[in-house]
């Protein structure tokens, strides 16, 4: 509906800009800017009472307030009551335009849908937009307002001109507005004072808005003093002119007289003049503002309300206050051109939250990512940005966070084979927070795309800790028969579990040449050596004391070498328990067989 309504009010500046460029061209084509306005049918349905709509177009199109006549409530029915089917829409409209002119124009909406679907030929008709278009003014509805108002001989006409300034000025398009006062002028000046009044208001408004407040000020000279609405604006106006005495003067007595809504608004006043001549501290500012917003919403109260918040607590470096306020206005309330640039500043402080060079403690930026992550940036640089803040968080030990943010990423933006490596890292995560159960659950979410192999052989080593870790070995190892280079951490879980035959079945195809050997390589054969004297196989241990003595003779792990292969026909506890102390941490799975040590959470 916004977006609707923002086109239609860029309609009706259209048409003034056309009717300015027709009055000083008359044979330009800017005319066919106003055929080009009203919407034209193709085809319509043949009414049951049709013939008025000719009727009404003959009618000289009405100039000003003459047009609602206003008749009798009991004469009105008794007409309606005995008009036959020939006068029935002429008595019927007669009823609305009275209806209109006593400002009732919600049962004057009603009377005008049952006449165009008697004859759907009045849509074409100026005279009937305008009354539709005057009687949604009346009801504030200022998108159907604004299309019935919007056509050819309506563009120049006076009381057209009056109901879509009132209707642009209190949907918030101030420059719009002002746009028709010219134009409107006859039809305002032609009203009694009272049927003046909302007109009177929503101009000074607009006023005011596109920072005129001397205009403002001269219109409201038609309001008298002491009514609560023109004394609101007459203090906004007196700020504006850098004279806060009257303007407390004015406001006060909206303090006594106004209604809720202007009471809040007469101190929202105050505290933007306050704010603007730095008589009251920013903090102080900011907690009269949120007592404001909390006890009203939407509106320009609010609006206003947001707008100064957000200012405050960006130029006092509160974070938390201004992506609040600032989001709150983006969401909320239509800011046309003003929101991308918002958008923008919203989403670089939410960027400097996350930046390393940060020094907000990670926790509370983390809590701020979480309150607004919808603003974060799109696309590959929104991206970048959380899984380098998940970086730190891992790096701070704080596994289960970075996982749940980086999950956030998986499930929410993330698309296809982009969740292929997000997944195994979350599973990492998940693992190292002692969660295998959340590990597996992430890996088996999104198992439903095809992934490229390396993804899915990345997938299968976190999914295989990950059953490890709950204990179902022979599906992990199952799971592991599916990558390519899988003999490693297959030989891993069944060191862990204490396989020893099968690990030494495993691990016998891996054994390094001999010759130099990395700590990896000796982590290896120490390991099957193990398990070799855990099956008493002699004389396999024989042989790989004398394929690698000569390698192990200068190296630290030398005794342990020893003490496993010296003696192949005995296993001494204590001697093998020293031996199995010794061997190097280095594992030939590599760093996924860290994830194995981590302690599962009860």
């Amino acid at each position: 509906m916004k977006a609707q309504l923002l086109l239609a009010a860029a309609a009706a500046a259209v048409s003034a800009a056309a009717l300015s460029a027709a009055e000083t061209n008359p044979g330009a084509e800017g005319n066919s800017l106003f055929a080009a306005a009203a919407p034209q049918p193709q085809q319509r349905p043949e009414g049951r009472l049709p013939g008025f709509a000719t009727e009404l177009a003959e009618r000289p199109l009405p100039k000003g307030n003459e047009a609602w006549t206003v008749i009798g409530h009991e004469e009105a029915w008794k007409a309606l009551a005995r008009a036959d089917a020939e006068n029935r829409q002429r008595t019927r409209w007669r009823y609305a335009t009275s209806l209109i002119g006593q400002e009732l124009g919600s049962e004057a909406a009603g009377v005008l849908e049952v006449m165009e679907s008697d004859d759907p030929d009045l849509a074409l008709v100026d005279t009937f937009r305008l009354a539709k278009g005057a009687a949604f003014a009346q009801m504030r509805r200022p998108q159907q307002a604004l299309e019935a108002l919007i056509g050819p001989a309506l563009a120049n006409n006076a009381e057209a001109c009056a109901w879509r300034l009132l209707v642009l000025a209190e949907a918030g398009f101030g420059e719009q507005a002002l746009g028709q006062l010219n134009c409107a002028l006859p039809a305002l000046n032609a009203r009694p004072a009272e049927q003046r009044n909302r007109f009177v208001l929503a101009t000074a408004e607009a006023a005011l808005e596109t920072g005129r407040a001397d205009l403002a000020m001269s219109t409201l000279r038609q309001i008298r003093s002491g009514d609560p609405a023109g004394d609101l604006l007459r203090g906004r106006a007196f700020y504006a002119l850098g004279k806060p005495g009257e303007a407390r003067i004015q406001l006060r007595r909206v303090a006594k007289s106004g209604t809720e809504e202007q009471r809040l608004d007469a101190e929202l006043a105050g505290i933007e003049d306050s704010v603007a001549r730095k008589d009251i501290a920013p903090n102080a500012a900011i907690e009269k503002l949120n007592r404001i917003r909390y006890g009203w919403r939407g509106g320009p109260i609010e609006r206003r309300a947001l707008e100064l918040s957000y200012r405050l607590a960006t130029d006092s470096g509160d974070t938390r206050g201004a992506l609040s306020a600032g989001s709150t206005l983006f969401n909320y309330f239509e800011l046309g051109a003003e929101g991308p640039p918002l958008a923008a500043a919203l989403q670089k402080q939410l960027a400097s939250v996350l930046d390393a060079a940060n020094r907000m403690p990670l926790d509370q930026a983390l809590g701020l990512y979480w309150d607004f992550r919808d603003l974060a940036p799109l696309g590959a640089e929104g991206d970048l940005l959380v899984n380098h803040f998940a970086d730190r968080l891992q790096s701070a030990g704080l596994y289960a966070k970075a996982a749940e943010l980086l999950e956030h990423q998986l499930y929410v933006r993330a698309q296809d084979l982009a969740k292929g490596p997000l997944s195994a890292k979350v599973g990492r995560l998940h693992i190292l927070a002692g969660r295998p159960d959340m590990a597996l659950k992430v890996i088996r979410d999104t198992a439903n795309i095809v992934y490229t192999p390396e993804m899915r052989a990345e997938r299968h080593r976190v999914e295989a800790v990950a059953l490890t870790q709950l204990g179902k070995t022979s599906e992990a190892l199952a799971v592991l028969q599916e990558v390519p280079d899988g003999a490693g951490l297959r030989a891993e879980i069944l060191w862990k579990a204490r396989a020893w035959a099968a690990f030494a079945a495993e691990a016998a195809p891996a054994l390094p040449p001999a010759g130099k050997l990395s700590e990896v390589g000796q982590a290896t054969i120490l390991r099957h050596a193990v398990a070799l004297a855990m099956t008493h196989r002699e004389p396999e241990i024989a042989a790989l004391r004398a394929r690698y003595a000569g390698a192990f003779a200068t190296l630290p792990t030398a005794a342990a070498f020893d003490a496993l292969t010296s003696d192949p026909a005995s296993v001494d506890p204590e001697r093998l328990g020293k031996a199995m102390a010794a061997i190097p941490t280095a594992s030939p799975a590599g760093d996924i067989a860290d994830l194995l040590e981590v302690r599962r959470n009860s």
